[in-house]
């Protein structure tokens, strides 16, 4: 398939991947484009661990899907670090994923967390997860679709 290219303003823009490239990453990328996911959420150890940066207020990135099509503009609007035990029912509705409680939440999260294919990506992969571990709530609204 063949890619327009971005628009010279977007060129240099970070991507925005949810998730990895398959069904799950476009099921995410379709509820942001509705409008039903507007915030996100990362151990504060994925961006210690390879040195990125935390995200900041208007902040912009470019949303691709599975096949690495540049689909919006996601602009940054709020972020919190915060301990894992502290996410609320409000986050956890913003997510946009179904999870109407933090607890379903957190399960949902600690699955995914505690997989081997997400561990695998970590220096040292049996990094314990639990009430004080910190993560990063990220807030962003789609500013332009492409």
């Amino acid at each position: 398939m063949s890619l327009l290219p971005l628009p010279s303003e977007y060129a240099d823009l970070p991507k925005a991947e949810f998730m990895t490239p398959g069904p799950e990453r476009d099921r995410l990328v379709r509820l942001i484009l509705d409008g039903m996911k507007t915030a996100t959420t990362a151990l504060l150890i994925d961006y210690t661990e390879c040195g990125d940066p935390l995200p900041r207020i208007g902040d912009r990135s470019v949303l691709v899907d599975s096949d690495g099509k540049s689909v919006a503009i996601l602009t940054v609007t709020d972020v919190t670090v915060t301990r894992l035990a502290d996410v609320t029912d409000r986050h956890a509705m913003a997510e946009g994923e179904g999870d109407t409680t933090s607890a379903q939440w957190l399960r949902t999260h600690e699955a995914y967390w505690n997989s081997a294919e997400y561990r695998s990506y970590f220096t040292d992969p049996t990094f314990p997860i639990d009430d004080d571990t910190l993560v990063v709530l990220e807030h962003f609204k789609v500013t332009e679709r492409l």
